[in-house]
C-alpha cells in the first residue's frame, strides 16, 4: 500500500472516531438544557399511557393535524437560520478585525520613523493598541469591564481612563488615531499614509458596530414566545396520537421526539449570541491571543534594514518599491 493510500486511511479512520467521540459528547451539546423539557413531555406521556391502560378514552389522532408538522418544521428552520446569519455575520466581522488590525501594525510599524527621543518607545505603544482594540472589544461585547489582559497592552493612565469610559475600544481607536495625526505632524507620516491608516482605522470601528448591531437586535419577542408554545403544544399532543398504536413505548417515542424539535431550537437560542464564553460561541479569547502573538512578532523586526545596506562599489542602488510609487518619474534623454 502506497503512502498517500495510507494516508487517506489514517484520515478516514480518525474522521470516523471523531464522528463517534461527538456522538456521545455532552459538552457543547443542547443536552443539558433541553433535557428537562424532555423529561416533562415523557412523564406526561407517562400519565396519558396509564390513563389509557385503566380504559380512560384518551386516544385521539385527530390531534395530529392541531400543528401541522409542516408548519412547525419552517417556524424552526427559519429560526436556526436566522441565528446561524447572526453566528456567521459576527465571525466575518472578526476575521476583518484580524486583518484589518495585521495591516494597520505593518503599515504603522514600517512608514512611521521614529527620529525623535523616546518616538521608537511610542510607536511600540501605539502598534500594541491595536490589539488592545480587540481585547477591548471583545470585554465590551461580552458586557465585562477591563481586566488584566487588557492592561498589560496599556499604561496605567490609559487602563483607569478606560475603567470609566462606556464604550473602551472607541476610547483606544482615538488614542491611535491621535498618535497617526501627531505623527503627520511631526513629518514622520505622509498624508497618503496618514489616509491609508485612518481609513483601516474607521474600518475597525466600523466592525464594532456591526457587532454591536448584533448584540442589540435580538430576535422578536412575539415569534420566540409563539414557537415556543407551539412547539410544547405539539409535543403534549403526540401521546393522544400513538397512544393506541405505540403502546408502552410511546413515552419512550415521545421524549425522542421532543429531544429533536426542542434541541433544533436550542441551537438557534446557543448561537444566536456568537460573543459570549458557550462552547458554542466564537472563539474570541483564541483570536485575540493570535492578533497579540502576530503583533509581538511583528515588533521584533526591524524596519528598513533593507534600505539601510551599504551599496558596494561599482553597483548602482536599486530604488525601493514604495518609492518607485511615490516619486516623480522624469523622462529620460535621448540616447544619442
Amino acid at each position: 500500500m502506497s503512502n498517500p493510500t495510507i494516508k487517506r486511511s489514517i484520515r478516514r479512520y480518525e474522521s470516523e472516531q471523531d464522528w463517534f467521540k461527538l456522538l456521545f459528547r455532552v459538552r457543547g451539546s443542547v443536552i443539558p438544557a433541553v433535557m428537562p423539557r424532555v423529561l416533562l413531555c415523557a412523564v406526561f406521556a407517562l400519565g396519558i399511557l396509564l390513563l389509557y391502560s385503566r380504559g380512560w378514552p384518551v386516544a385521539s389522532p385527530i390531534l395530529g393535524s392541531l400543528v401541522p408538522s409542516l408548519v412547525l418544521g419552517l417556524l424552526l428552520v427559519f429560526r436556526t437560520n436566522t441565528s446561524y446569519e447572526r453566528f456567521w455575520e459576527g465571525r466575518k466581522l472578526w476575521g476583518s478585525v484580524v486583518n484589518l488590525t495585521r495591516n494597520l501594525a505593518r503599515q504603522m510599524w514600517v512608514a512611521i520613523e521614529t527620529t525623535q527621543p523616546g518616538g521608537y518607545e511610542a510607536k511600540i505603544a501605539a502598534v500594541r493598541q491595536l490589539p488592545a482594540f480587540a481585547i477591548a472589544m471583545k470585554l465590551h461585547l461580552r458586557g465585562e469591564p477591563p481586566d488584566a489582559e487588557l492592561a498589560s497592552l496599556l499604561t496605567a493612565d490609559q487602563f483607569a481612563k478606560l475603567r470609566q469610559m462606556n464604550n473602551p475600544p472607541l476610547e483606544i481607536a482615538f488614542w491611535v488615531a491621535d498618535y497617526l495625526q501627531t505623527q503627520q505632524a511631526q513629518g514622520t507620516l505622509n498624508t497618503h499614509q496618514l489616509t491609508y491608516c485612518l481609513e483601516t482605522l474607521d474600518d475597525l470601528v466600523d466592525a464594532l458596530g456591526g457587532c454591536e448591531r448584533i448584540l442589540k437586535t435580538p430576535m422578536p419577542v412575539a415569534y420566540s414566545i409563539h414557537l415556543k408554545q407551539l412547539l410544547m403544544l405539539y409535543c403534549l399532543a403526540l401521546p393522544f396520537q400513538m397512544v393506541d398504536s405505540v403502546g408502552w413505548g410511546t413515552p419512550l417515542l415521545v421524549g425522542l421526539i421532543s429531544f429533536a424539535v426542542f434541541g433544533i431550537e436550542e441551537i438557534g437560542i446557543e448561537i444566536e449570541n456568537p460573543f459570549g464564553h458557550d462552547p458554542n460561541d466564537l472563539p474570541l479569547d483564541t483570536i485575540c491571543r493570535t492578533m497579540q502573538q502576530n503583533i509581538e512578532d511583528l515588533i521584533s523586526l526591524v524596519p528598513g534594514a533593507g534600505r539601510s545596506r551599504s551599496v558596494p562599489v561599482g553597483e548602482s542602488p536599486q530604488p525601493s518599491r514604495s518609492a518607485l510609487a511615490t516619486e516623480e518619474i522624469t523622462p529620460r534623454s535621448p540616447q544619442i
